[in-house]
């Protein structure tokens, strides 16, 4: 599919932008600053996006379909049940590290930034994050399922314990620049593995 000039220009709008708040935030984006960046005018930009509001939720949409293309889709082609789990977590861990890269985790940062700050903005990373913790117990019933894991499994509790891995390891990789973090966060994913077996 061709994409006409404008969309195209909206495009590169958008991924700049994602680069520049993976360094500043969201609410650190600066219209003014992205556009001299882009070589467009203030009013340029605007044509594009309406308001510094509009532009932070095309960002954060961008992110999430990305981590959708990148972590999601490809653990779903694995077999159901510990095999698309376990593809799932890896896929998790390189998504952190390779984010951590430019900053942190782009979501775990919008957490920060935005767990007391209601809005629109607000509420497509709440609804993003939910789908995360849906689409890890969703795995986690189709282990259950295929006899993988016990029966009485608590499925809230085990997106529960995944995503705290994640986020411990975001933290102790790139805050504390521990160079066995990614080890520790395997470790302790075998261990709720092991404790959700028959």
């Amino acid at each position: 599919m061709i994409m006409s000039k404008g969309e195209q220009t909206r495009q590169e709008i958008v991924e700049r932008a994602r680069a520049l708040a993976g360094e500043v935030g969201l609410e650190g984006l600066s219209l003014g600053v992205l556009a001299a960046g882009m070589n467009l005018s203030k009013s340029g930009l605007f044509a594009h996006f309406r308001s510094k509001e509009a532009l932070q939720i095309a960002v954060l949409q961008r992110a999430i379909d990305h981590f959708i293309q990148e972590v999601v889709v490809p653990a779903l082609r694995q077999p159901r049940g510990e095999p698309r789990l376990r593809r799932l977590f890896d896929l998790h861990l390189a998504w952190i590290h390779g984010n951590a890269r430019g900053g942190s985790c782009f979501f775990m940062a919008l957490t920060h930034e935005y767990d007391d700050r209601p809005g629109p903005v607000r509420d497509l990373l709440v609804r993003s994050q939910r789908d995360w913790y849906d689409t890890i117990a969703r795995a986690a019933r189709a282990a259950v399922e295929e006899g993988h894991f016990r029966a009485d499994l608590d499925l809230d509790q085990f997106a529960y314990e995944f995503v705290g891995i994640g986020m411990v390891f975001q933290q102790v990789a790139k805050l504390l620049e521990d160079p066995r973090a990614e080890a520790r966060a395997r470790a302790a994913f075998e261990t709720l593995l092991g404790h959700s077996r028959p």
